[in-house]
């Protein structure tokens, strides 16, 4: 378990650790898989400039998974340097053997998962498409989770969202959508957690995506601990 405080995952990959003094689950935040999907890498990093902490528990939270992509804001990264140009969400449960860079940082955030055991684990996306029942796939203003039957706790936090919505246009859903090759599921074979895809569709503007996703990841903390 690491101690509260700011830690190098890699050279450039941050790791904010915070405890309460009320013990409690550790839940993890994450944004920046994609490097072209950037609201939820700013609303964690403005929700930790405004002094976000834990109530109970724990907080683990990584503003920037993959920092290559996100500096090029494409979707991998660009293949230059050590990034070989994989989708960093498809390259769980990694290799630290691995001559391709995004297979060893998978597996260092895998490391990290299976040594933290969080009940919670949260990536921020962003889509291209808003969420359609007809249209597959869509993923816009949803929370997208891979497990029969859905965790009740997406079930609250989309009742929450949509109380507190500016239109119509934002309507919150779950979506049922398993990808075995997905980093989240993964994760959640291996540990048991939550594991929560957070989508905010691109059509809003940035501003407002990015305030959408620092309230989904503070509800989501709320209904959690």
């Amino acid at each position: 378990m690491r101690s509260p405080g700011v830690h190098l995952l890699a050279p450039n990959v941050v790791l904010h650790v915070m405890e309460a003094a009320q013990p409690g689950p550790t839940l993890l935040f994450q944004a920046g898989i994609h490097g072209d999907e950037i609201a939820g890498v700013h609303a964690l990093e403005e929700l930790l400039e405004e002094g976000f902490t834990p109530r109970r528990g724990r907080l683990l939270v990584c503003p920037v998974m993959n920092p290559g992509a996100y500096r090029a804001r494409k979707r991998p990264a660009t293949v230059r340097g050590l990034w070989s140009g994989l989708d960093l969400n498809r390259c769980f449960p990694g290799d630290a053997s691995a001559p391709e860079h995004e297979k060893r940082l998978a597996r260092i955030f895998m490391d990290l998962v299976l040594e933290e055991r969080p009940a919670l684990v949260c990536t921020l996306h962003e889509s291209t498409k808003r969420f359609h029942p007809d249209v597959k796939p869509s993923f816009g203003q949803t929370l997208v989770y891979g497990v029969d039957p859905m965790p009740a706790v997406i079930g609250r936090a989309v009742d929450r969202l949509n109380a507190c919505k500016q239109s119509d246009e934002e309507t919150w859903a779950p979506q049922y959508y398993p990808v075995p090759t997905s980093s989240t599921e993964v994760i959640v074979d291996a540990i048991g957690c939550v594991g929560i895809c957070v989508e905010t569709w691109m059509g809003f503007p940035e501003e407002r995506r990015i305030d959408m996703q620092k309230e989904v990841v503070s509800i989501l903390k709320d209904e959690m601990s």
